[in-house]
């Protein structure tokens, strides 16, 4: 019951044609194309200047280190 039809959309999309008209309908929905275009385009650049910007972590051949605690005097173990 809580659903709605496709008569009960087709009855909404009558009255809002009715209410302002094809020409404006279309405008808006052009409007609202351009808009969201924009909005992606902006994102993308976004992104693109984010990597740019972001350092790059420093590569080296050295093998890490394993530090650890020993669990019975709590005092800090390198197993390196």
């Amino acid at each position: 019951m809580g659903g709605l039809s496709i008569w009960h959309w087709m009855i909404v999309l009558i009255v809002i044609m009715v209410l302002f008209g094809s020409g404006k309908v279309s405008t808006f929905m052009g409007d609202f194309a351009k808009g969201i275009k924009t909005f992606k385009k902006t994102m993308a650049e976004d992104d693109a200047s984010m990597a740019a910007d972001a350092p790059r972590p420093a590569i080296t051949n050295a093998e890490p280190t394993t530090r650890g605690v020993d669990h019975a005097s709590g005092a800090p173990v390198n197993r390196g």
